[in-house]
């Protein structure tokens, strides 16, 4: 078997490592990575480049990983921002700040870089072009409802024309975006609707790296486009069948790779029970049906994903955005109303416009593929942007 090789640059642990001969981790400079809780490094030359023009491959091992390839790192997860203005020039820079101070694998922001209300500007999609790039660590995104779904609200705009706009400025590439950037596989099948007919569904990709196989979902709130201002159900349909195959071809590769976990990571809350109505579809935790009389736009993507949940055994970890309220419990039943034991949902925080930066933070996650749960999470408050009580 080929082993897994680590740069170092800086002293800033980087991880981007992938264990399937397809998943090619790439960076643009040298990468580093922190090994059984110190940082090894690793001295190398590159003749006759310089490494701002160089892309090195990291070498990837066989779907068999060994424990000792398995090495523990953290990732950041945020979300739902900016949705201010506030917190577009203060929050968000404070936030990308306190990210880069820490030593990330990668980060994931889960959708939404702008409120609901708002126009859906070209100057939105490059400041959130912007913040991305700014981040040291690979940086993933996946669109929110507010990117394009309801960006019809305002007269003149198709929420298919911005999704199009989306799909061609952040997803190009089979790479992530950050400093660092990361190889990613893409769903290239035109199983999509864009305003000219079927396209690639290139907003959703997978990954994995360091044991745990990770992938994003086009999910989205607004009853995932079948109720709001212009509901869509052939867009909701197309998608919502491409969002299947993508998430079961995900377990179907994390089994083959071996993964001792799965992260997904979506915009939309889907609700999974009759709890909390002030911030989620309320549904039937046992059929998954929808109760409050909304299109429903999640139960067949629940249904398949608690099948896969179940067949897999292992961890999954379901990341979301959309309702604004920090989160980290277990809502999954099975069909008898039993909760499912290796399902966890990860709602990240954000928004909150009315209250500044009040909630313009982050969530880090320690990641040990060796270990029983895999993922254990900190809550990062940024002390600048800390509002109620201000830090010390």
């Amino acid at each position: 078997m080929g082993k897994r090789r680590s740069f170092t640059h800086d002293g800033v642990e980087r991880g981007l490592r992938e264990s399937g001969p397809e998943q090619r981790g790439n960076v643009e400079r040298n990468v580093t990575r922190r090994r059984h809780g110190y940082l090894a490094w690793v001295p190398f030359i590159l003749f006759g480049f310089t490494l701002a023009a160089v892309t090195i491959d990291v070498a990837a091992k066989t779907h068999h990983d060994n424990a000792d390839d398995r090495t523990r790192y953290a990732i950041g997860l945020w979300g739902d921002l900016p949705y201010s203005s506030v917190q577009a020039t203060v929050g968000v820079p404070n936030l990308i700040a306190d990210m880069n101070s820490q030593d990330l694998a990668f980060t994931a922001h889960d959708g939404d870089l702008k409120s609901g209300s708002s126009e859906c500007t070209d100057e939105v999609y490059r400041q959130g072009l912007a913040y991305f790039n700014a981040l040291v660590a690979p940086a993933v995104f996946t669109p929110g409802d507010n990117d394009w779904v309801d960006c019809d609200r305002t007269p003149g705009y198709s929420s298919l024309a911005q999704l199009d706009k989306e799909r061609k400025l952040f997803f190009s590439k089979p790479y992530t975006l950050g400093q660092y950037r990361l190889r990613q596989e893409v769903q290239t099948t035109p199983l999509c609707v864009g305003i000219n007919g079927n396209v690639p569904c290139v907003e959703n990709r997978r990954w994995t790296l360091g044991g745990v196989t990770y992938a994003t979902l086009n999910v989205q709130g607004s009853c995932n486009n079948l109720c709001d201002t212009a509901p869509d159900p052939a867009e909701y349909a197309a998608r919502n069948r491409a969002n299947i195959v993508w998430m079961q071809e995900t377990f179907t590769k994390a089994r083959e790779r071996r993964s001792s976990a799965v992260m997904l990571i979506s915009q939309a809350d889907p609700g999974f029970d009759l709890t909390d109505a002030t911030r989620a579809p309320t549904r039937n935790p046992k059929s998954l049906a929808e109760t409050d009389g909304q299109p429903d736009g999640f139960q067949d993507f629940l249904l398949a994903l608690r099948t896969e949940v179940i067949a897999f055994a292992r961890p999954v970890h379901y990341v979301h955005g959309d309702s604004h309220y920090f989160r980290i419990d277990k809502p999954f039943l099975s069909s008898t109303g039993q909760r499912l034991e290796n399902f966890t949902r990860v709602k990240t925080s954000g928004d909150h416009q009315e209250n500044g930066n009040n909630d313009v933070h982050w969530l880090k996650v320690l990641v040990d593929a060796r270990s029983r749960e895999v993922f254990a999470y900190q809550e990062q408050i940024v002390p600048a942007n800390r509002t109620a009580v201000p830090a010390i």
